[in-house]
């Protein structure tokens, strides 16, 4: 793998000619527009300043002007971010893609605590609102100490806004194609003379739903569905050193999708969705004398949902299921300044788990108890370090110890150097141990590793088995435990004419990670799935990002991934020439021939090259904003064909594409009044093996906001 110690090596290289070639130009004056964050008193519920690196910042102007209204809207156009389908998950499995690791190992937070409710490993980005979002803060890598060990691909921090200084109120509605309809009711207040103060939003929002499939006669590939959220927040100066703080968060969404396969519509299904999710949390924030600063907080989320599956021309109910989920989570942290340029954060806390499914069985609850120390060291202002360790112990899979280290380095004004190193730690969840689970639509099962051979033999005994392949005997019923090793190493590059340029390597080192593999063929056709450990794998590549602002409200950027994710084990099997691996073959020809390593395009759903093109543009004296955004995703495996079990240029394959999004807003009545049009995919590009992409949608929006 002579590319990987290459792309570090091209970094290092290029950060010291930057050095030398900046040395006499850094006391030239530069302009560069920096991301402003607020709120930064909320230090314990921000990842700016506790992770070792690289950290993104999505701030709520980028959010207006992008037009977005749903989270997934806003990550998919990040750099080394992907919005993926999984196909094994059903219509409803859309997922974050992060440096090749895919949406199970990245944790979604709001205001520093962890969302649950996942499908097939994915989390939803859709279901969450941007109107109360104030930032987005992205960490990409196993490097932090303080928000887990689990999220081995990094954590997205959603932060919403606390800083609250006068009554205000907002009305928004969109509406646009696909009868997407959204509206937005806000409001804040101080209270008491700013001793306190409260929020409180309710959100809505409708779609029709949209078919990319050809042989779908009736019906959607992304259901129709409607949502409710309603959010509030509040706090109160209990004291000059006391803050009481309360959140809560209650969401519901229900889709409706009848289906119809073959001609005359022989085949039809109705398929229903409940989902609800809730989370509540209570935080104490306290200042001792000396400077001690301690957090008391517990948190609670909900997480349920409700399928149910109809056969329409029989009236009969083919399948149900009903799966609720529980997460407790109770932590106190301590922050200390100690002598000159040190300061430490340090915490404990333990986390209650439950789950009630009928489709799960012999579930027990799973507990778990963690521990964290970060050391921060800034003896100057051009150099700091950061090191940590993190306990973290399951009651299914023992514990384990994580450090983490991370260095920023600015040798002159224009040139900053950064490298992290952080280790990951992630245990089996409910659904890949214990699923018993049928796609009423499309007809496959999924059943997790632990219950896999009892099911398999009961499939059997119902006459639903025609083959079971071989490497369902390698399948232990007891996953382990995933572990990652992942480094990072960057330089940002200030140049003169508002110009900032960002190269960041980074490679994951993985074992035991958890992949889906097919062990069985139903007499269907369709296909049974489970999981097991691939016991070596990586992810590794390089970002690029660049931003220029050539004109006063003019900023374009322009950023690029370069991604390897592959299986050690799959290299090993053609090098040894193990069956089935040692053959590749063209279902087209019909013609085989003996494979070699070269012939291993990487893991599925992942692409070598992916990019994006923004241009933002602001008048204020007019009001007027305005941009323009491309991206390319290259294409990328989707299916292992000809069944040599990896994937290679004979399989099947998601081709290149592009997609175009354009907005343009104006505000009017002293910014009051803002009315807004968007363009998402432009172009109108859909494939049938990404069923969540829709086609062009033409939104038109207004919104006033109430305030003094």
């Amino acid at each position: 793998m002579f590319y990987r110690p290459l792309i570090f090596i091209c970094i290092g290289c290029c950060a010291c000619l930057l050095a030398k070639a900046q040395t006499d130009s850094s006391k030239a004056p530069h302009n560069l527009r920096s991301v402003e964050v607020t709120a930064t008193k909320a230090a314990a519920e921000s990842l700016v300043s506790k992770a070792a690196m690289p950290v993104t910042i999505i701030d709520r102007k980028a959010i207006d002007m992008m037009g977005s209204r749903r989270l997934d809207e806003v990550l998919r156009e990040q750099t080394g971010l992907a919005v993926v389908n999984d196909i094994k998950g059903g219509s409803r499995a859309v997922g974050l893609q992060m440096q090749g690791f895919s949406s199970a190992y990245t944790m979604i937070l709001i205001d520093g605590q962890p969302m649950i409710g996942r499908n097939a490993g994915d989390f939803d980005l859709s279901r969450i609102t941007v109107s109360d979002i104030e930032r987005i803060e992205i960490v990409k890598g196993a490097s932090s100490s303080l928000f887990g060990s689990e999220a081995l691909a990094g954590v997205i921090n959603i932060v919403t806004r606390q800083s609250i200084q006068k009554a205000q109120a907002l009305a928004a509605f969109r509406y646009g194609s696909m009868n997407n309809a959204d509206a937005t009711l806000e409001g804040e207040t101080p209270i008491n003379k700013g001793k306190g103060a409260a929020y409180l939003s309710a959100n809505y929002y409708h779609t029709d739903g949209f078919s990319v499939n050809p042989y779908l006669t009736r019906g959607a590939t992304a259901p129709p569905y409607n949502s409710f959220s309603l959010q509030g927040r509040a706090r109160y100066a209990l004291s000059p050193a006391s803050t009481l703080s309360f959140s809560g968060r209650y969401a519901h969404r229900r889709s409706v999708s009848v289906n119809s396969f073959g001609k005359d519509d022989l085949h039809t299904s109705r398929d229903v969705l409940d989902e609800g999710d809730m989370n509540a949390s209570l935080l104490l924030n306290t200042h001792f004398k000396g400077g001690t600063r301690m957090k008391t907080q517990y948190y609670l989320t909900r997480y349920s949902s409700d399928q149910q599956t109809t056969l329409t021309e029989a009236g009969v109910l083919n399948a149900q299921n009903v799966f609720t989920q529980y997460l407790h989570r109770a932590e106190v942290q301590v922050a200390k300044e100690l002598l000159h340029a040190w300061s430490l954060t340090a915490g404990a806390g333990g986390t209650l788990e439950t789950m009630n499914n009928v489709n799960y069985r012999d579930v027990g609850n799973m507990t778990g108890a963690f521990g964290y120390t970060q050391l921060d060291w800034k003896p100057r202002d051009n150099f700091s370090a950061l090191a940590g360790v993190r306990y973290d112990h399951h009651n299914n899979f023992g514990g384990r110890l994580n450090p983490s280290i991370g260095l920023r380095y600015t040798p002159v004004a224009r040139i900053t150097l950064k490298a992290s190193l952080g280790t990951g730690f992630k245990t089996p969840d409910f659904k890949e141990r214990y699923q018993i689970f049928t796609n009423p639509q499309q007809g496959y099962t999924v059943l997790g590793a632990t219950v896999l051979a009892s099911a398999l033999k009961d499939m059997q005994k119902a006459g639903q088995i025609s083959e079971i392949r071989p490497v369902a005997d390698l399948i232990a019923q007891q996953l382990k435990a995933e572990t990652s090793v992942s480094y990072n190493v960057g330089v940002t590059v200030s140049l003169p004419a508002a110009i900032r340029l960002d190269v960041n390597g980074f490679y994951h080192d993985v074992h035991n990670l958890i992949n889906t593999i097919q062990v069985a063929t139903k007499t269907n056709y369709q296909q049974v799935f489970s999981y097991m450990n691939l016991d070596r794998a990586y992810m590794t590549g390089l970002e690029a990002s660049i931003g220029w602002k050539p004109l006063e409200g003019l900023d374009v950027s322009a950023g690029y991934q370069l991604l390897y994710a592959k299986d050690r084990s799959v290299t090993a099997a053609i090098k040894a020439g193990t069956w089935p691996y040692n053959t590749i073959r063209n279902n087209n020809t019909g013609e085989s021939r003996p494979s070699v390593v070269s012939d291993y395009f990487g893991l599925e759903n992942r692409s070598r090259h992916m990019m994006n093109l923004r241009v933002f543009y602001e008048y204020a004296p007019w009001g007027i904003t305005a941009s323009c955004r491309m991206n390319y995703r290259g294409k990328y495996g989707f299916d292992d064909a000809n069944g040599n079990r990896f994937i290679d240029r004979y399989d099947t394959f998601v081709e290149g594409y592009y997609l175009l999004f354009a907005s343009l807003e104006k505000k009017l009545f002293n910014r009051h009044l803002s009315v807004q049009i968007t363009a998402d995919n432009v172009l109108g590009y859909t494939d049938m093996l990404m069923p969540a992409q829709p086609g062009r949608i033409i939104m038109a929006g207004i919104s006033w906001r109430f305030f003094k």
